[in-house]
């Protein structure tokens, strides 16, 4: 098992550095802190138990790391998970990545010099030699509907799979065929997960495998809006839109609107994961997939102080719900 002292060698820097940039500490260069940090990944350095049991004294604070706190899902898992920590003790120490991971890498390492109890994590990408200093640190941490290959923690979010195959119920039951599927970055678990599942399910629900119609933005109205144009440059022929968040929804609908008009984008269906509370009042109203937010803030918080106690945790998938909103006398 690599020590400190192999950590510090492989990163050609004092054995003082090295504990520095491993305890958290700000008081080192950024070249350093890279250096180390990397050096302890491809290492697989694990701080020892009892040293790390005195340099961490409880302090009854988690730490939440969001990826976007302007997505109101996360604003709503946000919510229930600092209503839940504090019905255990917690105080929440809040941070929003804005879907940046090097934002993401910034307060993980805030967070090590804040000393918290444990980490509820909603990641962005791969794995950084922050996460992986992080995870060797032995921080109780937990991921929050999303994942990264590679961590053994646990994870508590949506039911992808089941939200996408309600989506695609919906899609046969209205009659579409042609179908343009605005996605997420591949990068993020979420992202993949629900294209993976679309893809799957597309041509036993009858619908297009044409590849014009799909197009992947970055879970923001912009990305979304840009990827949607993308779409509509290609000129094939769509009746029903499906969005694979929010945001991304959101995006798409501009688009829509700007590049045909009011009146021809309201001819054309608009579906999403993610239920905003616009979607009932658009014009007309958009389906969708109905995530649990909530709960999965709370059973994130569980799960965290589960580990702190030094208890197992185990991950959860939590069922989705599909809002309908087409117009009934059509169906």
């Amino acid at each position: 098992m690599a020590t400190i002292k192999d950590v510090a060698a492989r990163a050609g820097v004092a054995l003082g550095t090295a504990s520095r940039v491993l305890s958290g500490s700000s008081q080192t260069s950024a070249d350093s802190r890279a250096r180390v940090l990397a050096a302890a990944a491809e290492l697989g350095y694990v701080a020892h138990g009892p040293a790390r049991a005195l340099r961490r004294a409880r302090t009854d604070v988690l730490g939440l790391l969001v990826s976007d706190i302007r997505n109101p899902f996360f604003s709503e898992l946000a919510h229930a998970a600092e209503q839940e920590a504090r019905r255990h003790g917690y105080t929440v120490l809040l941070a929003n990545a804005n879907e940046d991971a090097d934002q993401a890498d910034a307060y993980l390492q805030t967070f090590a010099s804040q000393r918290i109890d444990g980490l509820l994590f909603a990641p962005q990408s791969t794995v950084s030699p922050q996460l992986a200093a992080t995870v060797a640190s032995g921080l109780p941490l937990v991921f929050l509907n999303r994942t990264i290959e590679g961590i053994d923690a646990p994870m508590y979010g949506t039911d992808n799979a089941q939200g996408v195959g309600q989506v695609l119920d919906w899609l046969r039951r209205r009659g579409h065929r042609d179908v343009a599927f605005i996605g997420g970055p591949d990068t993020i678990s979420t992202g993949a997960e629900r294209r993976a599942a679309y893809l799957a399910g597309r041509e036993q629900h009858g619908i297009s495998t044409d590849e014009g119609l799909m197009e992947a933005g970055d879970f923001l109205a912009d990305g979304a809006a840009k990827a949607m144009n993308r779409v509509l440059d290609r000129g094939v022929p769509f009746t029903a839109v499906f969005g694979a968040n929010g945001l991304t929804t959101l995006g798409a609908v501009r688009a829509l609107r700007e590049r045909l008009g009011v009146e021809r984008a309201a001819r054309i269906e608009i579906v999403s994961v993610d239920d905003l509370d616009w979607f009932e009042f658009a014009s007309p109203p958009i389906s969708a997939v109905r995530q649990d937010a909530a709960e999965i803030g709370r059973l994130g918080v569980r799960g965290v102080v589960d580990l702190i106690a030094g208890r197992e945790a185990t991950g959860q998938r939590v069922p989705t719900t599909f809002v309908d909103r087409a117009p009934k006398a059509q169906q």
